[in-house]
């Protein structure tokens, strides 16, 4: 992964907020003399590590396609250092948002590891402007940028579930 001040302003602004500090905010909260005591934490063992194999596998998403994007897209997750090239391979070849189940990983894995019900519905709330952000914001966006490209990309690889990629080919100029 290449690293650059904007790589580092990206994860200060967006993971470490998202997939930390709210988290731990909501766990605090959730303290028995904390607002939230009325949905305390809990831990089972079954629970806690199916949530830390969600942990495990988002991370390693996460960092795997942030990578992805520094070193093969020349940019950053963040709007405002996006990438400049159209990026196509490793779990981009199965979903248009690799980086977002990653992150949803590792949301609904805190939520099991703690047993939290506010760790759960952050979860769910930032599912839900998932599901609209990207449909009407960053994928207009990516067609202004990359053109017929990203909606042949579109109309080949689906958004969140992964299915095959044989039909977009090597030979797309786009293809990294």
């Amino acid at each position: 992964m290449k690293f650059s001040p904007s790589l580092i302003k990206a994860f200060l602004i967006f993971p470490l907020n998202v997939m930390g500090v709210i988290p731990v905010f909501l766990i605090w909260c959730s303290r028995p003399e904390g607002v939230l005591h009325s949905f305390p934490y809990s831990f089972s063992e079954g629970r806690s590590l199916a949530g830390a194999l969600f942990v495990f596998i988002g991370v390693g998403l996460c960092w795997k396609t942030v990578s992805i994007f520094t070193e093969h897209g020349e940019g950053t997750p963040a709007p405002f250092d996006p990438p400049k090239k159209l990026v196509l391979l490793g779990p981009y070849k199965f979903v248009r948002n690799p980086m977002m189940v990653g992150v949803w990983l590792v949301l609904s894995g805190e939520a099991l590891i703690f047993g939290s019900v506010p760790l759960g519905v952050w979860f769910l709330i930032f599912f839900g402007l998932c599901l609209i952000l990207i449909p009407f914001w960053e994928e207009p966006d990516l067609q202004n940028r990359f053109g017929e490209s990203y909606r042949e990309y579109m109309r080949k690889v689906p958004r969140w579930i992964p299915s095959n990629f044989s039909s977009l080919t090597k030979n797309n100029p786009n293809y990294h």
